[in-house]
């Protein structure tokens, strides 16, 4: 470990102390982290920050807070298991803000996720004319209703009686939509083919064989005739068909319910959120349901009532309809004494958006639309004003997704919460950010088993002379290509008005690096997700979830597994299923999970290595059989680069080495996805998709995650695709990879409505020369470093 820069700290209670910590790959690591300063973890990826940062003192944390609850609300937590760690002292208690989206709840909005939608709702029922009741009266999650119940009424010192009385609850629900601002329709015409009858497979929904149960329900109910087209039904026989009502009925001697095939489908998937169907299934929604605005609300999502109410003319839901820029500017033309104190809270927290460069939203903005970089600063927005003090906030990688001058904003906030006497942990690779630490923690010197050692701890100047990777790229600046590629083509995008474009006319170059840039919110993703993938041959890899469940793995994502499994089974002479978790070579104590999970009591599991199988997941049978030395689990343990020499040649070696080329070597063919950061699964999905040639790619922000040693391997890789006959197009803040483009589409010149627009497009050598804005300058900046 390089020697530290600054000297030992004495007080023992003026640090974090971590003793022998060893989750993941942490190498019995012994650290000492000051408290109330900013320390910014750093290293390539997979060198172990997220193990040291999250896995082990924020985990410790949160476990330890979890243990002061009482039983009966511990049961409704989740139940976090103690770190591989020696020890730890003087831990505060820990706020993880990180980089989740924020769930795709259809009620959940930025102004319900943050207490600004609240603070909305009690000025309106302060100040708002005509009066319609308390806050409840505008929030669209709570509907209007009357009725009488049996209430519980205080006799005497101990005792009580029941009566019954009439209540009235009064909020601001719109009855049509409930809430939500939007209705359904549904297409009939993608649900049946008319001109088929039920037994000649006239269901087209996924699932709906002619000779499943799903179909007997219709075709022996009785109620239709399962032989005629359905276009010759009669009035009734289409009403039971496609609406009737859940009704009791019996076929082939079991009693059923009988459903029409509307409300059915509406409950098994329409209702369901649209992100954890199957994607057969989910294309099929997004083909039979057109969701439109509330006809009743306009998209409101609120009641007439609440509607009403106004405020110099404004009502809530115009409020919240504001890009938040303007909000703020009107929250100032409210100057009604009775709401001083109200309106100083809420005109700071709304100014709190616009400090941490989120000015662009709208309260009413579905909170699961944001990305992973919006959703982790909105979280961060909910601490800005807290009274709390002595925390720890802990932060993963904040500048994701944030322009060059967007940082700037995001340094001073952390600043901010640090300088209200607060431990701020930041996971971070950016220089920018790097460079603001108190104190730097570096973790490498590799990734992967190659890891999880600390390299060097103490101040940034120590960092630069400390010759650790991270030290020696710290300063690393892309230089201007001298020669740019020619296009060969281009896609032409006309009149584009996705969400803030300002009708945009764009060609976007075929057969070079086009990357698209501009500050958060100026309308980037909008026109490229927007457009790009209506045309032929168009690969979009992203950073979305990747879909699977606990037992999904890089190895079965990317089919190496299957290839494996054939050659542990030819090689033994025995069926490939013999080498599945999830079949026939299951251990039998934990039926292939490598853990066992113990039900405790209401939503309350607790997960135990199995001793059985030592957590393989495989039976002791299986594991007798080889490969070239090796058995399955000891394969499956394999970092991709390792595998790559085990699996020398065939398609599997071919994906192997793409994740090696697209920066993940280090991940293990066994590691569950649902562990893998934003980046890693974009860069998985890079690697399976790279096989296809004369393609375009569009990539969103694919340095996420990415250490500076690791930016040249992601370039290197984007030529790569490009020298093989692709078009490659790059949404990105990176000026390294500005800096490298063939050629620059640069939006902005704001974000929101300030935004939308092209305000350059050229080459980066011409930006640099003599381009305006802000793109413009920060890569000036860069560039002269």
């Amino acid at each position: 470990m390089a020697e530290a820069s600054v000297p030992h700290i004495a007080d023992s209670h003026e640090v974090i102390r971590v003793i022998g910590a060893r989750e993941n790959n942490l190498k019995n690591v012994d650290v000492e982290i000051p408290k109330r300063r900013l320390t910014v973890f750093t290293g390539v990826s997979g060198s172990g920050k997220s193990s040291l940062v999250f896995g082990t003192i924020a985990n410790e944390s949160q476990r330890l807070i979890n243990e002061t609850y009482p039983t009966f609300v511990q049961q409704f937590m989740a139940q976090l298991s103690r770190p591989e760690v020696d020890g730890l002292e003087n831990v505060s208690p820990a706020i993880i803000v990180d980089q989740e989206r924020m769930g795709a709840n259809a009620r959940s909005t930025v102004g319900t996720a943050t207490d600004a939608h609240a603070m909305l709702r009690l000025l309106f029922s302060r100040i708002g004319r005509p009066h319609v009741g308390s806050p409840q009266a505008f929030s669209f999650n709570v509907p209007s209703v009357s009725g009488a119940g049996a209430v519980t009424i205080a006799v005497g010192k101990d005792k009580g009686k029941k009566e019954r009385r009439s209540f009235e609850i009064t909020g601001g629900m719109c009855p049509r939509c409930e809430g939500l601002g939007e209705v359904s329709d549904v297409d009939l015409d993608e649900l049946y083919d008319k001109t088929k009858s039920l037994a000649d497979g006239a269901i087209t929904i996924p699932g709906y064989s002619p000779d499943g149960w799903m179909v007997k329900g219709f075709s022996e109910s009785g109620l239709v005739d399962p032989n005629k087209p359905i276009q010759d039904y009669t009035e009734q026989e289409r009403a039971d068909f496609l609406y009737k009502e859940p009704t009791k009925i019996k076929i082939q001697g079991i009693n059923m319910t009988y459903e029409g095939l509307v409300p059915k489908i509406t409950k098994s998937m329409l209702q369901k959120d649209r992100d954890s169907l199957q994607p057969h299934i989910r294309a099929f929604v997004d083909r039979a349901v057109k969701f439109l605005p509330c006809p009743e609300c306009g998209g409101t999502r609120l009641n007439e009532g609440a509607r009403s109410s106004k405020i110099n003319g404004i009502s809530i839901a115009d409020a919240a309809a504001m890009q938040i820029t303007d909000l703020a500017a009107w929250l100032e033309t409210v100057d009604t004494p009775d709401v001083a104190p109200l309106m100083v809270s809420l005109r700071q927290l709304i100014g709190s958006f616009i400090d941490i460069g989120l000015g662009y939203l709208s309260l009413d903005r579905a909170s699961g639309t944001l990305s992973g970089g919006e959703a982790q600063r909105t979280k961060m927005i909910r601490h800005l004003g807290s009274a709390l003090t002595d925390i720890s906030y802990v932060f993963d990688e904040p500048t994701a997704g944030l322009h060059p001058h967007d940082i700037q904003r995001m340094n001073a906030l952390l600043l901010l919460l640090r300088d209200k006497g607060n431990t701020v942990l930041v996971v971070e690779h950016k220089p920018e950010v790097i460079e603001i630490a108190d104190h730097v923690v570096d973790l490498g010197p590799g990734a992967g088993k190659a890891g999880g050692e600390i390299q060097y701890e103490g101040d940034v100047p120590g960092l630069r002379a400390s010759g650790t990777i991270t030290g020696r790229h710290l300063d690393d600046r892309a230089r201007l290509k001298e020669a740019t590629r020619t296009p060969r083509g281009a896609l032409e995008i006309r009149g584009a008005t996705q969400h803030n474009l300002k009708s945009v006319d764009v060609d976007i170059p075929l057969g070079i690096l086009t990357v698209v840039t501009g500050v958060a919110g100026s309308g980037k993703s909008s026109l490229i997700h927007g457009n790009v993938p209506a045309f032929d041959d168009v690969v979009v890899v992203d950073q979305s979830p990747i879909k699977g469940n606990r037992r999904s793995s890089p190895a079965t994502y990317t089919g190496i597994l299957d290839t494996v499994r054939s050659a542990f089974a030819k090689a033994n002479g025995v069926k490939p299923a013999l080498f599945s978790a999830n079949s026939e070579g299951a251990c039998p104590a934990c039926r292939g999970l490598g853990v066992i999970i113990t039900n405790l009591g209401f939503t309350q599991t607790v997960e135990t290595l199995c001793e059985l199988c030592e957590g393989t997941g495989f039976s002791d049978v299986v594991l007798e059989y080889t490969l070239d030395g090796r058995n399955i689990a000891e394969v499956l343990a394999m970092s991709a680069s390792e595998a790559a020499e085990f699996l020398a040649k065939g398609p599997a070696h071919t994906i192997l080495v793409r994740m090696i080329d697209v920066g993940l070597g280090y991940l293990t063919l066994g590691q569950a996805l649902n562990t893998l950061s934003g980046g890693e699964r974009q860069r998985l999905k890079l690697a399976i998709s790279m096989a296809k040639k004369g393609a375009i790619y569009v990539l969103d922000e694919p340095t996420t995650g990415l250490h500076l040693a690791d930016v040249d391997n992601m370039l290197g890789m984007l030529d790569r695709l490009v020298d093989a006959g692709n078009s490659v197009i790059v949404i990105e803040h990176h000026q390294a990879v500005m800096a490298h483009a063939d050629w620059i589409i640069d939006l902005g010149p704001g974000a929101g409505h300030d935004g939308g627009e092209i305000v350059f497009r050229g080459t980066p050598a011409d930006l640099v020369a003599s381009g305006t804005g802000l793109t413009a300058k920060h890569l000036r900046e860069y560039i002269a470093r």
